[in-house]
This record gives structure tokens, sequence and C-alpha cells, in this order.
């Protein structure tokens, strides 16, 4: 399997950890296995039923997507010159070994909420890293170049800040929504009003409602680059990428009213994350493609004749 290829699935299975990582949150099976790891209930693999069965596969999965992540940095580096792209596998393997720890740290300290949202930072910077290393080692020969249209420096500076904006938004966004989850403030508001008010009271209330505007600035912000990427005419490879971003953040802010009516139904909050993963991951591409694959416009060299030279 070539180094596109094994980056493309680790990427997947990335994706397929993290939402499981949210069933088992959800579900409230992550101390199946108890206190323990790497064991799991003194065992090497457990009596695999209820809680147990579930927290087992999520660490299974998670080994998995270890040895794939080790393979696809060890392919890098044995045959990839450019010192960005082995700084970024270098990275990536750090992400791994402190996603590890975390998880260990998670287990033993009977999952505490402020741990757990840091699992799910780290996991969403390595997703960020592997989809870096995807596009760059792997889509360096596009066809998407003939559809994209060659911009200036300045105006690809332009784009990269929007969606480094947008990036930071969804990540604040589902960082805060992590934490309310754990700390079961999830309920804190309705889906429109704080209890009797519209302004939050309590603090449960405060984070809830700072976890919304965040998630509403983030769709005002992808609705105006999205906007600017048709009327500055960024090119229909990035117009394209971001029509799709803008549908999935409008999906999720419905999804994310149905969990809360739902009273946090298990199927929708575990779509909820699925949902908001996809979109950072979704607009993370579109940041990398940017910066990757976007040609640009060449300065016309000035030509000195020899008259112009006599005359200077």
């Amino acid at each position: 399997m070539n180094r596109g290829r094994l980056a493309f699935f680790t990427i997947l299975l990335t994706y397929l950890l993290i939402v499981f990582g949210g069933y088992v949150a959800s579900s409230e099976s992550g101390m199946g296995c108890g206190p323990e790891w790497p064991l799991c209930n003194g065992a090497v693999i457990p009596i695999l039923q209820g809680d147990t069965l579930i927290e087992f596969a999520h660490r299974v999965i998670g080994a998995i997507l270890g040895i794939m992540a080790v393979l696809l940095f060890v392919k890098i580096i044995r045959s990839q010159t450019n010192t960005t792209i082995r700084s970024v596998a270098w990275g990536m393997i750090f992400l791994l070994t402190v996603q590890i720890l975390l998880g260990a740290v998670v287990v033993i300290l009977d999952l505490p909420a402020i741990v757990v949202t840091g699992h799910l930072l780290v996991a969403m910077i390595f997703l960020a890293s592997l989809i870096w290393l995807w596009r760059s080692t792997s889509m360096k020969e596009s066809k998407e170049k003939i559809h994209t249209v060659s911009i200036n420096i300045e105006k690809r500076k332009q784009i990269i800040n929007h969606l480094n904006i947008v990036l930071i938004l969804l990540l604040l966004t589902l960082v805060f929504g992590a934490y309310i989850k754990h700390e079961s403030y999830g309920l804190a508001c309705g889906w429109l009003t704080c209890g009797d008010s519209l302004l939050p009271n309590t603090l449960q209330e405060i984070l809830q409602t700072v976890h919304r505007v965040l998630a509403v600035i983030s769709t005002i912000y992808l609705l105006l680059i999205s906007f600017w990427a048709f009327s500055k005419r960024w090119g229909v490879a990035m117009q394209n990428r971001l029509f799709i971003a803008l549908l999935v953040v409008l999906l999720q802010l419905l999804i994310g009213v149905l969990t809360v009516i739902s009273y946090l139904d298990i199927p929708w909050a575990v779509l909820h994350l699925a949902i908001g993963t996809a979109l950072f991951g979704f607009v993370y591409e579109a940041r990398a493609f940017a910066g990757i694959h976007m040609p640009l416009t060449r300065k016309p060299r000035i030509a000195v004749n020899e008259n112009n030279k006599s005359q200077m």
C-alpha cells in the first residue's frame, strides 16, 4: 500500500475512533475495563459483554490505528526528503504518543472531564496532521489543479487566514461541547432558552451558551467565506469545498437542536459528534488544499533592452 492510501485509511480509522469514543462516553461505558490500562479487567482479552465489550472494542480500534500511524511514519521517513513533510510526520507520532498517554490517564483517574476534553482536542489535531500528510504526499499531481484559478500570494494568505479562524472556532466549539457533555451540563439550557430566561444565570448555563454562540459564529463565518469564494473567484475546487462545509455546518446546527430536544438520546449525541468531526476534517482539508495545491500567479518579468540600459 502506498503512502497516500495508507494515510487516507488512517484518516478514516481516526475518524471512526473519535466517533466510537463518543459512543463510549454517551453509553457510559468508559470504565468497562475498570481503572486498568493497558489490561482490561485484569486480562489481555476480557469477557466480552456489556460495557466491557464496548470499551475493549474502542481500545482495539485505537491499537490498530497506532500500528497504521507508525507504518505511515516509517514509509514517510524512509522515502521522503522534504523536511516539512518529515517534520509533520514526527509531529504526528508525538501526538499519537500524547494521545495514548492521555487515554491511560483518563482510565486511571476515572474519566475526569478536563482530561477527556484534552483527549478529544489532541485527537482532532492528530486528525489534522494526517489530513495534511495525505494531501502533501499523495495528491501532488492532483487533477484538481486544472479547476483551480491562479492567485497571488496575498490572496492565498487571506484564504488560509480565514480558514484558520474557522478551524479555531470549530475546535473551541468541540472542546466546549466535550467538556459540557462530560460534566453532564448538556441539558442546562433548552434548545432556545435557559430555564425561564433567554440569558444564562449559572455556570452550567453559561458554558452551554458559549458553546452555542461559538457554533453560530462558526456558521456565519463559513457563510461569509463561502460567499467570498464565489464573489472573489477563489476557484471551483475551493468553492466546492466551502459549499460542502457550509451544508455540513447547517446540518450540525439542526442535529444539535434535535440532540437537546431528545434529551441527549445516544444516537443523536453520537451523530452530533460525528458531523462536527467531519466538518472539522472538511475545513482542514480545504485549508491544506489552499496551502499546498492552489497555484500562484507569476509576476511578469520586466525586460530591459540595450536602449533602456544606455539611457540609465
